[in-house]
């Protein structure tokens, strides 16, 4: 009778256990259910924002502006007076051309010959020198 009295204490906790696994379960349930509600809102406002006429983007005209590039700017793009973007373009074209991106950290440009005039350094970065090129602009 000592064994038959063990057997019903050993499976009154495990009875227990599984009730607080199943309240941890619907306390999250609870979370889910107060985050959705937001994202419904939200997505009121975006269908709110599509039926609004979208507006065509125009280009700014000051980049549209032709610009003088120095003489040398000029020994890679031409003398030739082109706006602020098609400067960029040719000095990326020259760029890939002579292979000039940093194999190792592609957001950097080694300097040739040419670039060095430009840039005054052996190395710049991707973002740098959009305004190393500006100063050679007029």
């Amino acid at each position: 009778m000592a064994t038959a009295k063990k057997a019903p204490a050993k499976k009154a906790p495990a009875k227990k256990a599984p009730a607080k696994k199943a309240a941890a379960k619907k306390a999250p349930a609870k979370k889910a259910a107060a985050k959705k509600a937001p994202a419904k809102k939200a997505a009121v406002k975006k269908v709110a924002a599509k039926k609004a006429p979208a507006k065509k983007r125009t280009p700014n005209a000051a980049f549209m502006k032709a610009m003088t590039p120095s003489a040398a700017l000029a020994a890679i793009i031409g003398n030739k007076a082109v706006p602020r973007t098609e400067v960029t373009k040719k000095v990326w074209e020259y760029i890939k051309a002579n292979k000039l991106q940093d194999s190792a950290k592609r957001t950097m440009i080694n300097a040739d010959a040419k670039l060095k005039e430009i840039f005054k350094k052996a190395q710049v970065s991707m973002f740098e020198m959009t305004k190393l090129i500006n100063s050679h602009l007029s």
